[in-house]
């Protein structure tokens, strides 16, 4: 399983690569993460998104938002293909997906929401 794993890994790494640079993104390397910034909002999911070892985003990601996309990285290298509907199955709310708390959620960006006078009043 870890060969399929680690094929899928590279396939995600190669196409976001290429999907990058097709946006016209610049390619950097951060460690075991290539970066590839200066992309259009459109082009990535939130602030950032990892696929396989890449990370596209607008603006050069910090040390915080790296280590967290880095444990992406290793999610990514130890589930392959199979993270794309692990992740989606997980929710889109990051302060309840499994793979975004894995990697810490105040690193990610996220923060707790508030309690407002909504929830309060039950």
């Amino acid at each position: 399983m870890w060969v399929i794993n680690r094929k899928g890994y590279a396939l995600a790494s190669v196409a976001a690569q290429a999907w990058g640079l097709v946006c016209r993104g610049r390619r950097t390397r951060k460690g075991e993460l290539v970066v590839i910034s200066g992309m259009a909002n459109w082009a990535f999911g939130r602030g950032a998104t990892c696929v396989g070892n890449t990370v596209l985003c607008r603006t050069e990601p910090g040390a915080k938002t790296l280590a967290h996309e880095d444990v992406h990285r290793q999610q990514w290298l130890r589930y392959g293909l199979a993270f794309i509907p692990m992740y989606f199955l997980a929710g889109r709310d990051p302060l309840t997906n499994r793979f975004e708390i894995e990697a810490g959620l105040e690193a990610g960006g996220y923060h707790e929401r508030k309690a407002g006078p909504a929830a309060e009043s039950d």
